[in-house]
């Protein structure tokens, strides 16, 4: 498959392969004059393309079964082309002393999950973008 200038423009990488990213954000709450609450919480951030394609394929046999993938593709809200289509992983306030270990773990999950959904990209474009 051959992109068009514009979707490979949406795959923000000035003419190279898919970029997306995901974020670990520690979240400090203010409320009046003092700190409420304190979060940590992981965002994804995919770049249109790669949503879009992924999303047209959702079914095929590398995705249909992929609980992460279906879930990031149902959750994700499309943000404009600067920030793609976002989607909040992981939130948790940061009180318990594991929340920074399921924060980690939900990062590393959507590494990987956005790393599957690039691969597919690649794979079905053959082509240097």
């Amino acid at each position: 498959m051959k992109l068009t200038e514009r979707q490979i423009d949406l795959l923000w990488s000035g003419g190279g392969g898919p970029y997306s990213q995901v974020n670990l954000i520690k979240q400090v709450r203010i409320l009046d004059d003092a700190v409420s609450r304190t979060f940590l919480e992981v965002e994804v951030e995919i770049n249109p393309t790669t949503f879009r394609l992924i999303k047209k394929h959702r079914n095929n046999n590398e995705f249909k079964n992929d609980v992460i993938v279906q879930q990031l593709l149902d959750s994700s809200e499309y943000r404009g082309p600067e920030f793609g289509y976002v989607s909040l992983a992981f939130s948790a306030e940061y009180t318990r002393t594991n929340a920074l270990k399921e924060a980690e773990k939900a990062l590393k999950y959507s590494q990987e999950t956005i790393i599957k959904m690039h691969k597919f990209i690649i794979d079905m474009c053959k082509t240097k973008y």
